[in-house]
């Protein structure tokens, strides 16, 4: 039993849950699951990246598929290709945030669509952990050429160039993969005129993580890009995770910006552009987005958290734009998939139209709409921490949705509970209506109730 798949992807730990043997399994079972004959592969800078995916792509040409290389390169690059060179699916060997002893794989068919969870992954599983797969003959492997070109054209189509103002941007890759596709970009924007200065940090892809893991949604992570942004006198602060397809802002003064404050703002960005359109957003923390959705005169659409969801959401709904607090932006015109190259752009596009700082653009919403951030517990019994919480405001009589673990509303604040689907935790995250005590009291007390296990 493979048990290095999960709910949306592939990831385990080193060797005996991911090992080449493994990967060169699931390259065959993807072929034989999907009927591929195109199938696009790129991995990360981790030092097991390398084996791993040339395992795999032994599998994929085992099975009789075209495989083309893009080498190293972002999650969102390998979706890029799998429409741009008509693949019939992809392969991204990636553990992004995840610790040093792991790796992973993400996964997409045609069209860059995410596999079907319950048919899609579980064909892939069941084929890579079943009877070995017999060698099909006409399989090979090609360099990706032109990819990354294309790439940096879809991604600057969000743009207009001409909108941005002078800006000093000061960007941290922490050294993985972002730096080489950020420079493509960087030149690009150069060769169009774009009036930006850009400071790097922690640039050069690095497997061995000199600078510690790259995950700037960890609170520990963020004084070393705050420090440098106020160092560089810079007017905005970009930091990416190992494969680049989150991105994490923070305004000129070094303050990290939460994600739900970008989801406000690229909604705002995208309903000037295309009115009344859909924005969907992740039931976690949704009334800044609510309310900036509803004065641009949106739909606010909210769908589970996930990628999976997220991006069926906007297929089905034709959103242009769906965002989620953990710093994921999914984009109707990018094959419905997260980038975390066109938020910070249409960020900085977003400052040069208003005239204004970061801080200004969102130092109000956050005052509007404080909240927690999200707290993680560790827990043996998860279900029963919850009804807990659950009956202990029960009285307040708060309107109820499941659509993604437990949010209660109560009017003047709202929770927000729901197991990982990744990892074994239960997460919390509280807002408020204009009351950051709200927010403190409610988490304390809501943190006991937690706590109170054994």
């Amino acid at each position: 039993m493979l048990t290095c798949f999960k709910a949306y992807d592939i990831r385990g730990r080193l060797g005996e849950e991911l090992n080449e043997a493994i990967a060169r399994r699931i390259g065959r079972a993807f072929v034989e699951g999907l009927g591929a004959r195109r199938v696009v592969i790129g991995r990360d800078c981790r030092a097991s990246s390398a084996s791993l995916a040339a395992a795999c792509a032994e599998g994929l040409v085992a099975g009789g598929a075209e495989v083309l290389d893009l080498g190293l390169c972002g999650t969102e690059e390998m979706y890029a290709a799998v429409t741009d060179f008509a693949a019939d699916g992809g392969i991204e060997v990636t553990a992004s945030h995840n610790p040093m002893d792991y790796n992973g794989m993400k996964l997409v068919r045609a069209g860059s669509a995410p596999l079907d969870t319950a048919t899609g992954l579980a064909a892939i599983r069941a084929l890579a952990e079943g009877p070995a797969l017999p060698d099909v003959p006409g399989g090979r492997v090609e360099p990706a050429e032109g990819a990354r070109a294309a790439y940096v054209e879809r991604v600057l189509s969000f743009v207009d160039t001409g909108a941005l103002r002078p800006l000093t941007l000061l960007v941290n890759a922490g050294n993985g993969a972002a730096g080489p596709t950020f420079d493509a970009l960087a030149q690009a924007l150069e060769a169009r005129g774009a009036p930006l200065t850009f400071v790097r940090l922690h640039h050069e892809p690095d497997g061995r993580f000199p600078n510690g893991i790259p995950n700037p949604l960890l609170t520990e992570n963020q004084p070393v890009t705050s420090e440098a942004v106020r160092a560089a006198g810079a007017d905005m602060g970009i930091a990416w995770d190992g494969d680049f397809d989150r991105c994490f802002l923070f305004d000129e003064t070094g303050r990290f910006i939460a994600g739900e404050y970008i989801v406000g703002l690229l909604a705002q960005v995208f309903l000037a552009k295309e009115k009344g359109a859909a924005i969907v957003h992740d039931p976690r923390v949704i009334w800044n987005t609510q309310d900036q959705v509803a004065r641009a005169g949106g739909r606010a659409v909210q769908a589970r958290t996930g990628h999976a969801f997220l991006k069926q959401a906007l297929r089905d709904t034709g959103a242009v734009y769906g965002g989620e607090m953990s710093a994921h932006h999914y984009f109707r015109d990018f094959m419905c998939c997260d980038s975390g190259m066109i938020p910070w752009l249409l960020v900085a596009e977003l400052m040069g139209r208003s005239g204004k700082s970061l801080s200004e653009l969102v130092s109000a919403r956050m005052a509007a709409f404080p909240s927690s951030g999200e707290i993680n517990f560790r827990l043996t019994d998860p279900a029963a921490a919850v009804a807990r919480v659950e009956a202990a405001f029960a009285g307040l009589n708060p309107a109820r949705d499941e659509t993604d673990g437990l949010s209660l509303d109560f009017g003047d604040w709202r929770l927000n509970l729901r197991r990982s689907n990744t990892e074994p935790l239960l997460r919390l995250n509280v807002e408020a209506r204009g009351a950051p005590e709200i927010v403190a009291q409610r988490v304390k007390e809501i943190t006991a109730l937690i706590g109170a296990e054994g």
